[in-house]
């Protein structure tokens, strides 16, 4: 099936200095992209929060960077600041290409997230067969295969341990060099372990990327005489068919104690436990 996602946007980054320009920016490394996959990033602050997450494609002599659109105009202007002298061009082609994600399709020009996700980009207009523009399921197909996403209300807000990225280094490479926010994301990694990492959910009750999950059991909310602190972050979410699903940061400890949303009396989360 081919959904259109009209919400992505997508950064044009071409150049003599434009591999290492990226090199020197992102969370994985780079040089790695071949011209048949996509590469998850993370686009760090100095602290090691993540301000977007990239899928980065290797196309031809440039690079795409997509990512929700909410973002295009914070990250763009981030990047630019740091192309000082480079030869480094930075263009927002979002209405010049059609991303199109394909789940269990083959297909010769897309390019691979995963075993039965892809992505293929286009020139505007030039799909002639109708695509699907509501994209729940593929939204739906993301959380089960716990893709993340980053969005305007959550940026900078979360490291990439909470996303998962650094497992197996999916989006983190640890042996690629110096990037924003690289000493605090290594130091997490070798000297300490992440407190809060990324699970699935479902609900019967509508949910927001952004809401908090609570957990009256916390240490912390032990610690305040048992009054509820948040103890974990919706990063995106569907209605699929009669129900809610997200994919939400929590704390660890916390995986198999009761989760309730926004607040001691929001609806309970269930967590899915295929992990």
């Amino acid at each position: 099936m081919k959904f259109n996602l009209i919400n992505r946007a997508l950064l044009k980054v071409s150049g003599a200095d434009s591999e290492e320009f990226l090199q020197n920016q992102l969370s994985n490394d780079i040089s790695k992209i071949d011209n048949l996959d996509i590469q998850v990033n993370a686009y760090c602050q100095h602290q090691g929060k993540i301000i977007a997450l990239f899928w980065v494609i290797r196309f031809e002599d440039s690079f795409f960077l997509s990512f929700p659109s909410d973002l295009v105009a914070k990250v763009f202007d981030r990047l630019q600041m740091f192309v000082i002298m480079s030869d480094v061009l930075i263009e927002d082609v979002s209405s010049q290409f059609d991303q199109i994600g394909l789940i269990n399709e083959k297909s010769d020009s897309a390019f691979s997230i995963n075993e039965s996700l892809s992505l293929e980009i286009h020139s505007s207009g030039v799909l002639t067969k109708e695509i699907n523009d509501n994209t729940d399921e593929w939204t739906k197909a993301c959380i089960d295969y716990k893709i993340p996403e980053m969005y305007l209300n959550i940026s900078e807000k979360l490291v990439p341990q909470m996303l998962n990225l650094d497992i197996n280094e999916v989006g983190v490479n640890f042996s690629k060099g110096c990037y924003p926010g690289q000493e605090v994301v290594a130091r997490l990694h070798y000297l300490g372990e992440a407190k809060r990492r990324l699970f699935s959910f479902k609900s019967e009750s509508e949910m927001h990327v952004g809401d908090s999950l609570y957990c009256v059991f916390s240490k912390a909310a032990k610690a305040r005489g048992n009054r509820y602190k948040g103890s974990g972050t919706v990063v995106n979410k569907v209605k699929y068919n009669s129900l809610f699903y997200c994919l939400a940061t929590l704390d660890v400890d916390l995986i198999d104690s009761r989760i309730t949303l926004n607040n001691e009396h929001g609806p309970t989360l269930t967590r899915i436990s295929n992990e």
